[in-house]
């Protein structure tokens, strides 16, 4: 297959007009949204759905998100529409929460792995709100990346692993976010964090009130539990290297670090650190790499996946330091253990 390629400031209207028409024959576009790049196809369309799975390689009981361009779109996918609901639509929409819910019969069984509940979202993306408009039905898409890698913040990430297996790429760009939507589950008359994102648990309850959060956004599945999100089941996000998290005090997270750095390097293993602004100081002497600011948490979560692939066959280790599990800095740490498979020194 030949994956053709639209910047969508170049080309703004003909890249989101053919991939409308892509989408709504069957086909698979990936698109930029704010969170990180997205691979799409018709939500309504069993068919459809299933070629996203075999272009990423991932388990079809792993549930998608479907993708809508107008708050009114979601009374057609869910059974009813809560009025918590309806308060954080109006408070967030557009932009990167997803809510979960009962599905209505026009979702297929291949967008929700087979569960009686479906994951919605309205993007913060222009491009994106564009394609979903021109396709004319939800686009459900996860991350467009082989499944299991760190997903994709730049066209150029999805190239590397969708160039010959999609129909289209648009490019629109470097994600602003970095990290994949905060979904939430409204069932049971309460709202659970089942992934956290751009939309912390403490802006939710600013709107809501309390915010439970599921134990598996910090912690595997249990055995036999059933994933009600993307992002829950599999180890996901992971760079080829093996990812280790350090914990602890500053001081002594960082001798954690540096007692493992020596260690395998002596192994004859290359590492690096991924580390801070505010601990640069600790690893004088050792390969490392400054991916954000730990008082900003945001701008780690905007740069881990692109510091992960940059990395690819340049280390074999790569040694994280861990953040407090509050505000953004809870979506950094959600996505940080899985890449590590939940290794912490």
């Amino acid at each position: 297959m030949e994956t053709q390629y639209f910047n969508a400031v170049k080309q703004p209207e003909a890249g989101t007009k053919l991939g409308g028409g892509v989408i709504r024959s069957g086909g698979l576009v990936a698109f930029p949204t704010e969170t990180v790049y997205g691979l799409g196809a018709n939500g309504l369309d069993g068919e459809a759905v299933n070629k996203i799975f075999e272009a990423k390689g991932r388990p079809n009981d792993n549930p998608l998100i479907l993708h809508i361009a107008k708050k009114s779109d979601l009374k057609d996918l869910w059974k009813s529409v809560p009025e918590r609901a309806r308060l954080l639509m109006d408070e967030f929409w557009p932009g990167p929460l997803t809510m979960v819910y009962l599905k209505s019969s026009r979702v297929p069984e291949e967008v929700t792995g087979g569960l009686d509940t479906v994951a919605v979202r309205m993007p913060d993306n222009r491009t994106a709100l564009a394609l979903i408009r021109a396709a004319g039905v939800p686009i459900a898409a996860p991350s467009a990346n082989l499944s299991g890698k760190p997903s994709p913040t730049t066209a150029e990430h999805v190239k590397a692993d969708m160039n010959g297996k999609i129909d289209v790429i648009i490019d629109g760009g470097p994600c602003n976010i970095g990290v994949e939507s905060t979904v939430v589950s409204l069932m049971g008359g309460t709202v659970t964090i089942l992934r956290p994102g751009g939309i912390t648990r403490e802006m939710l309850e600013a709107v809501i009130g309390p915010v439970n959060l599921s134990p598996a956004v910090l912690a595997p599945l249990k055995q036999g539990e059933a994933a009600a999100s993307p992002g829950m089941k599999y180890k996901h996000y992971a760079p080829d290297a093996q990812v280790i998290v350090g914990t602890g005090s500053l001081p002594d997270m960082a001798a954690k670090l540096i007692a493992e750095y020596d260690r395998r390097e002596a192994e004859g293993l290359t590492c690096i650190i991924f580390a801070t602004e505010e601990t640069r100081c600790f690893y004088r002497g050792k390969r490392y790499v400054i991916i954000g600011e730990r008082k900003n948490p945001l701008t780690l979560c905007e740069s881990l996946f692109a510091q992960f692939r940059a990395q690819e066959g340049k280390a074999d280790v790569i040694l994280c330091e861990a953040l407090p599990e509050t505000d953004m800095g809870l979506a950094y740490m959600n996505r940080l253990l899985r890449s590590a498979g939940f290794k912490t020194i």
